[in-house]
């Protein structure tokens, strides 16, 4: 083995044979004896370390990648303890930063690439497919990859590379289920099909291109789960408009979402990074995952349930799945484009998960606390559609009365009215506020150790400002 002799000081004597000899026997350029450390360099790492690089980071991806268990778990150890009395997690003195101004080039570029992505022949299908990237939503997700990708970057590069695309024939032939989706793709593209914009290659501002594009797929992912929660959710309005299976009907609706799927995955793959691809491909399993546990929940058909703490746990599970997955999971992908360390991988996933869990406990209880027109879209909606979140299951505990509404879905005449007021006459809503701070806490502690920057002030405060939002 030819340890200690990568350096180009030692190559010539290396090359002459273990280090015997004298050096002036071998005379090499400069150059050369550059070309030849790398070279070196490559084969002493592919000899003695990838099995065991592999291995490690496998066991790394299983600890960090989410399952229900590592949720449950959370769930549990947060329901053990004392919500309404919590530290506050130091964060670093810098003055609150804008966000949306220090992404705000890359935001207006990222909306004019959607247009491209999603072009098509059929101007029926297209106008359907534009309706909500056309209209002012919070872009959340592509704003928390773009900041990600900034902050992750002053983190250093990780110490061996990463491999991004099949090493193993093996490896197609893995099972597929929630936790390991391999994508595959269609080379074939429809004659209604428009091309895809070209990817600026372009760095700026600490972003990669891939994770520019990156930024790009996940809000057509977002894109389309709206259009498919619309339809099943029957809404009427969506940011104070109407709602896509208003104004087009159910089928263009679902189409349109389908398609927008379709034009991400094809992105996606275009990426040419295996764990990527896996990880944003899982995503719309989860999503499909956790509509399925929210439809259980609203076809109990139980006369009268108790509540238990399991109840909790399934919720926890559910909003996971539906709504922090997608944040986790593309905060976690942008630092592995970005080839950054695995802690700093690991970081960024459970920022991501911990944000997107106070997120939409905080969305949650905005129904219950705002009106529809501050809210943008009906109030209330979650009890009319059966829906038992946080502040109620909250409520329950303290309120066994509950049961025969919950077991029936909130479905007779006053149901939702006295629902609303029994939560208002326990500590529900204030339960909800102190589990949602305590996740948002949670996120600023997984990023703390990152360099200071501006990126990382405004990753911090999209976190308070996610606990105290009325929108």
């Amino acid at each position: 083995m030819m340890r200690g002799c990568a350096s180009s000081s030692t190559l010539a004597s290396c090359v002459r044979g273990g280090g015997r000899g004298p050096l002036s026997q071998v005379t090499l350029s400069s150059s050369r004896q550059a070309y030849m450390s790398r070279t070196l360099r490559s084969s002493i790492r592919y000899y003695t370390t990838p099995q065991r690089e592999r291995q490690r980071q496998q066991q790394q991806q299983k600890r960090s990648q989410s399952t229900l268990a590592d949720v449950k778990f959370a769930a549990q150890q947060l329901l053990n303890a004392k919500t309404t009395k919590r530290n506050t997690v130091p964060t670093i003195e810098n003055p609150s930063v804008d966000p949306l101004r220090l992404v705000a080039s890359e935001l207006g570029f990222l909306k004019s690439n959607m247009q491209k992505l999603i072009g098509t022949g059929h101007p029926v299908l297209e106008r359907v497919a534009r309706y909500y990237t056309k209209s002012e939503g919070k872009n959340l997700r592509p704003l928390l990859v773009l900041l990600m990708a900034q902050a992750t970057s002053l983190t250093g590069p990780r110490d061996t590379p990463r491999e991004t695309m099949l090493s193993s024939q093996n490896q197609i032939n893995e099972a597929i289920n929630s936790e390991v989706v391999l994508a595959d793709s269609n080379p074939d593209a429809s004659p209604l099909t428009t091309p895809y914009g070209d990817m600026d290659l372009e760095k700026g501002d600490h972003i990669l291109p891939s994770q520019r594009r990156l930024a790009e797929i996940v809000e057509l992912i977002h894109t389309a789960s709206l259009l498919h929660d619309d339809v099943i959710d029957h809404a009427v309005t969506r940011r104070s408009d109407a709602s896509a299976n208003i104004a087009f009907g159910n089928k263009m609706a679902v189409l349109a979402g389908d398609f927008l799927l379709g034009r991400a995955s094809v992105a996606l793959i275009r990426l040419r990074d295996q764990e990527v691809s896996e990880l944003i491909a899982s995503v719309i399993a989860n999503l499909i995952e956790g509509e399925f546990m929210q439809l259980k929940n609203t076809m109990l058909n139980e006369k009268k349930p108790k509540f238990s703490e399991d109840i909790i746990t399934y919720y926890l599970q559910k909003t996971y799945l539906k709504s922090a997955s997608l944040i986790s999971k593309s905060c976690r992908a942008t630092a592995l484009l970005g080839h950054c360390k695995p802690e700093v991988i690991d970081a960024a996933y459970l920022y991501g998960r911990n944000l997107g869990l106070a997120f939409q406990l905080v969305d949650d209880m905005l129904d219950y606390t705002v009106d529809s027109g501050e809210l943008g879209k009906p109030a209330g909606a979650d009890l009319e559609l059966g829906l038992a979140t946080a502040p109620l299951l909250f409520a329950w505990k303290s309120k066994p009365q509950l049961s025969p509404l919950v077991g029936r879905n909130f479905s007779k005449p006053g149901d939702v009215e006295l629902a609303k007021l029994m939560v208002s006459e326990t500590d529900g809503l204030e339960q909800t506020r102190a589990l949602a701070q305590k996740y948002a806490d949670d996120a600023v502690q997984a990023i703390s150790f990152f360099p200071d920057s501006p990126a990382k002030q405004a990753l911090i405060d999209i976190c308070k400002k996610a606990t105290s939002r009325r929108k």
